[in-house]
C-alpha cells in the first residue's frame, strides 16, 4: 500500500472520530428520548473503535518502501 493510500485512509479515520464527537454531544446534550440517546450514543462509539482499529492498522503497517 502506498504512502498516499495510507494517508486517506488515517483522513478517513479522523472523519470517523470527528462524527463521533459530533454524535456524543448530540447523544448527551441535545436528545431527551433515553432509546434515542442510546441508538446514538451506540454509534458514535462504533464509529470511535472503527477510528481506532483504522489507525492501529496504518501505523503498525509500517513505513512504506521505497
Amino acid at each position: 500500500m502506498s504512502a498516499l493510500d495510507k494517508m486517506w485512509i488515517s483522513f478517513g479515520s479522523m472523519a470517523f472520530m470527528f462524527l463521533a464527537i459530533i454524535i456524543i454531544y448530540l447523544s448527551r446534550y441535545k436528545f431527551n428520548n433515553k432509546i434515542l440517546k442510546f441508538v446514538t450514543a451506540l454509534i458514535a462509539y462504533v464509529f470511535m473503535i472503527l477510528a481506532g482499529i483504522i489507525i492501529l492498522f496504518v501505523v503498525l503497517s509500517g513505513p512504506t518502501p521505497g
